[in-house]
């Protein structure tokens, strides 16, 4: 059986950026990525709906080694996939990639001191390959199923029912009039980007997401790249981003009211005095209870302004053969109902972990430093911020893992394990946010404690801190080789 001193699970944007940190911090590990689909990309692959773009600036979503050169802060899904296909070939490691490989089960063995994966391949047998170390970056949604409810009345519509995850290449919706179902960050994509050639677009909403307006461009980085080198300019821009996301987040957690106020506020500027912002608009939770909706350059405003688009917010009744109806008797008008009503998650792409024959289930553990679980050895994944870009974080643990495989091979040790002292750290949600797709998830994700390193920061600044400079020893127990057999590397 082929043995590697670490596997990756995803060829996406951690995934990439996780063997990209390997391959220049210890170039003599032997590594490769497992990945189910037959692209790179993950979910800049996956997901090919109109419009479909970040909802972060490609300052902090793109990775710390290789500077983001597009003028648009705000980019489209290509233009990320295209930076991803790009950094895997240039740093070389596009050949270190296995597509069409399934990891559908690992198994930890102490005697083997390593993982054994139970690999599914398309038209070909299944396969099982051994690991050191195992990193997963998968994500956190299922790839092959969304959050997709039932609506009354399904039957009875005449038109076409789409979900963004899974949206027909050759779905033509020009001069058509189109529904969208939801209220979050890809619903508010979607509408500026079908509205362009549509007949009209309406958002249909339960309830209002706070939604923010924000320049496209990012001219303190426009002007940083004229007068300092390209990596002192990426840098400064970086952390100026940081430091005014992580100053807005904790401004909204101390004063929501008058943060929500300032935001509501702002929405009105946009739409005028006329509409009817404290129905559409105006939220019934504080900001960051869940993630702000990002419209660049105010794209959804101004279709609204313009009467290509428009919302309707009410509960949804049933499906008629011509639209929607809702509780209120409200009637939307449509050909096109796009559900943009949510993901599913699913931890480390649904890869079932055992340790010596014994199921290891994550609900029942506490995450490490946001990147291992108590008590699995050598493992660890990679899951982003929830008030950040996802590659802040994804970029502290892959260089961590390797600050913590080179201490390992220095102390001789085989395994590095998370233990937790009985008694010392109280268990809390793996979240706080109070977004319907964390809800329904909360019961399977890990939990963490209520102190380092069992609490998840969610503060990129303290995470350097913790990650670049803490020690890797802290609550670690590492495993000596006892049988005598594996070589030290």
């Amino acid at each position: 059986m082929e043995r590697y001193d670490v596997i990756i699970i995803g060829a996406g944007l951690s995934g990439i950026g996780a063997a990209c940190q390997l391959r220049r911090r210890l170039p003599d590990q032997r590594f490769l990525i497992l990945e189910a689909r037959h692209a790179i990309g993950g979910t800049w692959d996956l997901f090919r709906y109109p419009g479909i773009r970040s909802d972060s600036d490609m300052h902090t979503l793109s990775y710390s080694f290789r500077p983001w050169r597009a003028a648009e802060a705000i980019a489209d899904g290509p233009a990320i996939r295209a930076y991803i296909e790009e950094t895997a070939r240039e740093e070389g490691v596009a050949e270190h990639i296995r597509f069409g490989h399934r990891v559908t089960a690992a198994g930890w063995s102490s005697a083997e001191s390593g993982w054994t994966l139970t690999i599914e391949r398309e038209g070909a047998a299944p396969v099982s390959l051994a690991c050191d170390w195992l990193h997963a970056c998968t994500g956190y949604y299922s790839y092959d199923r969304a959050h997709r409810p039932a609506f009354a009345g399904e039957e009875a519509f005449a038109g076409t029912i789409v979900h963004p995850q899974f949206w027909p290449e050759r779905l033509d919706y020009a001069g058509r009039r189109i529904a969208v179902i939801g209220s979050g960050a890809t619903a508010v994509t979607l509408v500026p980007a079908l509205a362009r050639t549509a007949a009209h677009v309406t958002m249909v909403q339960r309830s209002p997401s706070y939604v923010v307006s924000r320049p496209a461009r990012d001219r303190i980085a426009d002007r940083l790249r004229k007068v300092l080198p390209e990596r002192a300019a990426y840098a400064a821009t970086r952390w100026k981003n940081v430091l005014l996301g992580q100053f807005f987040y904790r401004l909204a957690r101390r004063r929501p009211r008058a943060v929500a106020r300032r935001l509501i506020a702002m929405v009105r500027h946009e739409l005028g005095a006329g509409y009817d912002v404290a129905t559409h608009f105006t939220p019934r939770y504080d900001p960051w209870d869940q993630r702000l909706c990002l419209v660049p350059d105010g794209d959804l405003f101004a279709a609204l302004r313009d009467g290509r688009a428009s919302v309707a917010t009410g509960t949804i009744d049933r499906l008629t053969r011509d639209g929607l109806l809702l509780l209120d008797g409200t009637h939307v008008e449509a050909e096109i109902v796009v559900t943009a009503t949510g993901l599913d998650i699913l931890l480390f792409g649904g890869l079932a972990l055992s340790r010596n024959g014994t199921i290891i289930d994550p609900a029942r553990s506490l995450q490490y430093k946001g990147m291992m679980l108590s008590d699995v050895p050598n493992f660890s994944f990679a899951f982003g911020y929830t008030n950040a870009s996802w590659t802040l974080k994804a970029d502290l643990v892959a260089a961590y893992l390797c600050r913590l495989r080179r201490t390992m091979r220095r102390r001789g040790a085989v395994s590095a394990t998370p233990r937790v002292r009985l008694g010392s750290v109280t268990e809390v949600p793996f979240a706080d946010l109070s977004s319907g797709y964390i809800r329904r998830a909360l019961s399977s994700l890990p939990r963490q404690g209520h102190r380092r390193p069992w609490r998840l920061n969610q503060n990129y600044a303290l995470d350097v801190l913790a990650l670049r400079f803490g020690s890797v020893a802290e609550a670690v127990e590492f495993g000596a080789d006892r049988s005598g057999t594996r070589m030290k590397r």
